[in-house]
């Protein structure tokens, strides 16, 4: 199961865990990316999405439709037929 969000296009990142001694060793940053249902009221249909937490909050402030339409503005392609 990939940890990449479908609306956000957030995805693994690395970096480093530092020690108290200053030692680096490698570790990766992963979003927090949720299988969630949402419905479309506009469309009269439940679509299901892998998006993450902020993409999360940011629909329930505007809706998913208005969340949708303001991502194709952009050119964002999220797989959701409009």
């Amino acid at each position: 199961m990939s940890k990449v969000c479908q609306l956000t296009g957030k995805r693994p990142i690395s970096g480093n865990n530092v020690s108290h001694s200053n030692r680096k060793t490698k570790r990766r940053f992963v979003p927090n990316v949720q299988k969630k249902r949402f419905y479309i009221q506009e469309l009269d249909r439940w679509v299901t999405l892998r998006v993450s937490a902020s993409a999360i909050r940011n629909i329930n402030k505007l809706g998913l439709y208005a969340y949708l339409k303001k991502l194709e503005r952009k050119g964002i392609d999220t797989g959701v037929k409009l």
